[in-house]
């Protein structure tokens, strides 16, 4: 079953939100200026949002995070503090993965996407600040929790041997999903945001996931978006990971004029690496990339809006 970690999941088959966000300011907002300007460079002008949205820090207490009330902002960032919200996670990624995208995940009663990992990792919530309802999140996985089960999920899909060295700095990233009403610039930067000071304030180094490209066209997509990526956007081969269910490239057409999907294109543009030939993911009907992106690689230019830098 695919992770759809991402910095890249699913994302890349949203549409825009056709409402404008509400805007505000936050004087103690380390992410300031995460403009339309922003959002048109990373993602193209189809994923820049109508109106400038500035986000609230999280305090320095983690998991959970208090947003300030003075003056509110959009959406308001926050780490699961409770079975309750993690809850409010797993509703969504249900939501989207199963009843949206016809993942095959195994049937609940409450309408919850639940696996083994959840009880390990740390849960990203973006709330809309006006309704409170959950509308995007991330899961991670962090390097001790990662020992203490034994494994990332990204070891289901592929060879890590040549990554072992740096799994105590590396965090996991996991079921990465919006709601269909908020897919925009605005909602993604709010979770790289958050999981940018995430990173910062436990000292972590390493973001890993999955890039996961539907294949609604039998992967033909996948395969030439693979074939299309330049040497400065593939990890050094000390680096490289290895599928365990390739995707059968040989057998597909991969010389397709293709453009990468905004979210991956926004990474790549960040500074994120892949690591991997595709791997199959039948379950999710995927082609998955491994992508990793380091702190020190984020492109300069953004390093800024992202890491306070």
């Amino acid at each position: 079953m695919s992770d759809i970690p991402n910095p890249i999941g699913a994302f890349e088959i949203f549409s825009p939100r056709k409402k404008k966000e509400v805007s505000a300011k936050s004087k103690s907002n380390p992410f300031k200026k995460l403009s339309k300007k922003l959002a048109k460079k990373l993602f193209g002008k189809k994923f820049a949002t109508k109106a400038r949205v500035e986000l609230t820090a999280i305090p320095e207490a983690l998991p959970a995070a208090q947003i300030a009330k003075a003056k509110k902002p959009a959406f308001q960032i926050e780490w699961a503090s409770s079975a309750r919200e993690v809850k409010e996670a797993q509703r969504l990624r249900y939501k989207v993965f199963a009843e949206e995208m016809g993942a095959n995940l195994p049937k609940n009663p409450e309408g919850l996407d639940i696996d083994e990992f959840d009880a390990y990792c740390d849960h990203l919530l973006i709330r809309d600040q006006d309704t409170l309802k959950v509308v995007g999140t991330y899961r991670v996985l962090p390097p001790h929790k990662a020992q203490e089960i034994g494994r990332l999920y990204s070891d289901s899909e592929f060879d890590l041997s040549r990554l072992d060295h740096l799994r105590p700095k590396l965090v996991e990233l996991g079921r990465s999903c919006v709601h269909q009403d908020y897919r925009s610039g605005a909602v993604i930067m709010a979770l790289w945001s958050g999981l940018a000071q995430y990173m910062l304030k436990n000292g972590y180094e390493i973001m890993l996931g999955c890039a996961s490209i539907p294949m609604a066209d039998g992967g033909h997509f996948a395969a030439s978006l693979y074939n299309s990526l330049g040497s400065n956007q593939l990890a050094p081969t000390e680096f490289h990971a290895f599928p365990r269910l390739p995707l059968p490239l040989e057998k597909l057409n991969g010389g397709l004029d293709v453009e990468a999907p905004p979210l991956i294109k926004g990474y790549l543009k960040l500074g994120a690496k892949i690591c991997s030939a595709p791997a199959w993911d039948p379950d999710f009907n995927t082609a998955d990339l491994l992508t990793m992106l380091r702190l020190s690689d984020i492109n300069p230019r953004y390093a800024k809006h992202f890491l306070g830098m």
